[in-house]
């Protein structure tokens, strides 16, 4: 059962946002697409809506401004560094230079 949200919006859409809300000075880096990566995100939803009357009632901004209040609230100093990861390339992928492309800190 999908509970997504129905509302297609690219990952730059919600970037953009993040970035306008937060008053962030981050900048967006843009990179290849995995060659699995989905072209449409927006999830079919009506088997929630039929079997248990369910359905996003938050409007995006909403809740972005929602989570941003939170985490404001935060500290964040109680919490283990993230580690390093890999998610942005193809789990498939065999490319020479997979390597340089880790994000490392």
């Amino acid at each position: 059962m999908n509970l997504g949200n129905p509302h297609e919006f690219t990952i730059r859409q919600l970037a953009e946002k993040t970035i306008a809300l937060t008053k962030s000075k981050s900048k967006l880096i843009e990179m290849p697409l995995p060659h699995d990566d989905p072209k449409q995100r927006r999830p079919d939803i009506t088997i929630a809506r039929e079997l248990i009357k369910w359905e996003p009632n938050v409007q995006l901004e909403e809740g972005l401004k929602k989570t941003i209040d939170y985490f404001s609230k935060v500290d964040m100093r109680t919490f283990k560094k993230p580690t390093q990861h890999d998610a942005h390339m193809n789990s498939n992928d065999d490319d020479k230079d997979a390597k340089k492309r880790k994000v490392t800190k």
